[in-house]
């Protein structure tokens, strides 16, 4: 397939819905297509009709396409505006808002909103390997600040209110993973680093009560925030300015695109930031297949709410 370096380039490729499909093809099932419904590679495609395949299995003989199975089953939208849509989230420094998006695909902004979120699903690694070496790991939190609500709209008085906690891990000049817990004690935070984090890694935080007890299965570095140290000279450089720039990054995105985010989808927009910030060393046409590759499976109508946000 011939690369491309920009957006011009991207859609002159992607000029018909055949192309989009031959590339879905070649993604998704390589020479050989298998039939979604029963895995059989026994199948054959129609020469009338050269979008649709039929399973030859007796016991299956159902007629299918690529798309089913994936994100685009059943869409009326052409794979035209979603492989567009997948290039910008993929590539796109901070995202874009529903919108903008409604606007450059000629769709409505309840229509980009979803296409957003089914999007930002192929952009969730679900089986992502454990960090290793230096991590760093901070907590930040996301959301409107409870002092800019009137005093009878404020849940929670003083404190971080009214924002949510979102836990993060980054390897050093590696990936980063990052997750929305309910509180930053030990009780949420010990067992969200153990999923994230190889056991004979170094592990540098600063000096949070809810990271004492990371020592007893890792080597514990910690920097001295509220004493104004940020960094630290030792066998290593102990501090956590990588994940800073995670949460700079992934708080530009919500504060200068979205603006808000509802608690229920906050960790779309987290898996988002962190596809982008994890394939910042690979090229655009390299982040798109990649996205494109975790096409498969659906996130119908009826998983998110009527009214956006």
């Amino acid at each position: 397939m011939k690369t491309f370096k920009n957006i011009f380039d991207f859609q002159a490729h992607f000029n018909t819905e055949e192309k989009c499909r031959e590339y879905l093809e070649a993604q998704r099932w390589g020479n050989t297509p298998a039939c979604p419904c029963c895995g059989s590679t026994n199948v054959k495609r129609f020469a009338t009709n050269s979008r649709i395949f039929k399973c030859k299995e007796k016991e299956c003989r159902k007629k299918f396409s690529v798309t089913v199975g994936t994100i685009y089953e059943n869409t009326k939208i052409p794979l035209q505006k979603w492989f567009l849509a997948t290039y910008i989230l993929a590539v796109h420094s901070k995202g874009i808002s529903s919108l903008q998006l409604a606007t450059w695909l000629g769709v409505t902004q309840k229509t980009a909103w979803h296409l957003n979120h089914r999007i930002r699903e192929m952009l969730t690694v679900t089986a992502p390997e454990l960090l290793e070496g230096i991590v760093e790991i901070d907590e930040t939190y996301v959301g409107g600040s409870e002092t800019n609500k009137h005093a009878s709209k404020r849940t929670v008085k003083g404190g971080a209110g009214g924002k949510f906690m979102v836990l993060g891990a980054v390897e050093r000049g590696g990936n980063v993973k990052t997750k929305v817990i309910a509180k930053t004690d030990a009780n949420n935070v010990i067992p969200t680093i153990k999923e994230f984090v190889a056991t004979d890694s170094i592990m540098v935080t600063d000096e949070h009560h809810a990271y004492n007890k990371l020592h007893l299965d890792y080597t514990h570095k910690k920097v001295n925030h509220r004493e104004k140290e940020y960094v630290r000279y030792e066998d290593i450089k102990v501090h956590t300015n990588s994940i800073e720039g995670f949460w700079n990054i992934l708080k530009k995105q919500i504060n200068g695109i979205h603006h808000s985010v509802s608690a229920k989808y906050l960790q779309r927009y987290c898996d988002e930031s962190a596809f982008r910030y994890n394939h910042r060393k690979s090229f655009q046409d390299e982040r798109f297949a990649d996205a494109l590759a975790n096409c498969e499976g659906s996130l119908k109508w009826k998983e998110l709410p009527a009214k956006t946000v």
